[in-house]
Parts: C-alpha cells; structure tokens; sequence
C-alpha cells in the first residue's frame, strides 16, 4: 500500500507452493511463478508434450531436445483451475525425460516463464555472495535502524564492485565470485619500498595470477572517465 506504483512478482520453488499463497497474490494484484513437484496427473496432463518430444527426436536419440507448452490444472485443495507451464526435456545422451511444472497467473509464453523461474538460482548465488562476500549478515545491532544502516553500506560496496566486475574484468573473471577475484588481484605479496618522496609497491614476480592483475589493470587505464 505504501508504493502503489510498484508491481510485486514472487518466484518461489515447490516450498512455496501452497493455496493460501496462490490466493494472497491473486486478491494483491502479485504475479507469481512457483514450481509444482511433479505427480502422475501432471505427468498425464504432459503427455501430449511428452510425444511431441518423442517425434522430435524419433532420428536423433543422442542430442539435447526440449519442448515447452500449458494446460489447466486443479489440485485436490485448489477451490479452481489455474495455469501450469511446463517444460518436458531430453537430457543429452539420456532416454528419459526430465519434467518442470510452474503454476503462474502470468499471460507471458511458457518458455519465456520457465526461463525466467531458473533465473532463481542465479538470485540465490547473488545472495550467498553477497553474505559471504560483504558480509551483508552482520546485522548484530539491537537497534533496527543501525542494521539498516549497515546493510546500506554493504550493499553499496556490493554495487560498486558490480560495476567494476562489469567494466573492467575479463569475461572470463567476470563469472568469478568476489572471493576469487580478491585472491587473484589483491592479496599478492608485495615489498614496501620508501623514498624520500614515494612509496612503492613491489609485486611478487611470480605472483600465478599476473596476466590477470595486468590484464586489469591495463582496462582500469582505458576507462574513459567524466565527471559533472
């Protein structure tokens, strides 16, 4: 109620999947796709995917292949039908095929929803990087607004890493959690040098991740800056 302009959309795994939820969201106005844990009536309301997949495949039994489609369900608790997406897919070298139900009351293809549901864990490695790495979990205040405070500050830190992840890294280290990326371009042994008007720092020479620390280095040099 606070931010009526803001559209809410919960994406959730089979925990998730409960009436009540499916009803609180639908009476708010809140897009939902949750996955469902798969049964024979599911399964049975698949077929028509399932042999769809079987003449896609009927010459090549090795390869890859997936088919994605919809129909209406109603579980024993559920007071009427709702929308399952499904993807039915043949793993590479398998012969037997692998099933993903999302029940959803979004109108966006199957394929496109089933795609965005997996992008969960993609959410979830975020999360544990972000509580690993900036320690977004310290929150040990007993004043609330303290911790806010806290995982204010950590966040930013999280975000300007982001942004230094995206512009300068290599696509190869840009994969890479924020725990390797310190270990191969800041904790490197160095000597301290002093004179009378610089300090120097002298890198191991035989540092094991050199090529990457000039590599970066090298694209930190070819940003283009601007500051208003």
């Amino acid at each position: 109620n606070d931010y009526p302009t803001i559209h809410l959309l919960l994406r959730g795994d089979s925990g998730f999947a409960a009436p009540d939820l499916y009803k609180q969201c639908e009476e708010n106005g809140t897009s939902y796709v949750i996955r469902l844990k798969g049964n024979k009536i599911l399964r049975e309301k698949a077929s028509f995917l399932a042999d769809a997949l079987t003449s896609r495949t009927q010459n090549n039994k090795v390869d890859y292949a997936v088919v994605y489609g919809e129909f209406m369900y109603k579980a024993g608790p559920w007071p009427y039908e709702r929308r399952v997406v499904c993807k039915v897919e043949k793993p590479e070298n398998q012969m037997v095929y692998m099933y993903t139900f999302i029940v959803t009351n979004m109108d966006s293809s199957p394929e496109y929803l089933i795609k965005f549901y997996c992008k969960r864990g993609l959410m979830e490695n975020f999360i544990k990087e972000s509580k690993s790495g900036f320690d977004f979990s310290a929150v040990s205040s007993h004043n609330r607004i303290v911790n806010a405070n806290r995982v204010q500050v950590h966040a930013l830190a999280y975000n300007i890493f982001n942004w230094f992840r995206r512009l300068v890294l290599s696509a190869e280290m840009q994969k890479q959690r924020i725990d390797t990326v310190r270990l191969k371009l800041l904790k490197i042994a160095a000597k301290v040098v002093r004179s009378a008007r610089y300090i120097t720092f002298k890198l191991c020479s035989s540092c094991p991740y050199k090529e990457e620390f000039y590599d970066t280095l090298s694209a930190i040099g070819k940003l283009d800056v601007q500051l208003e």
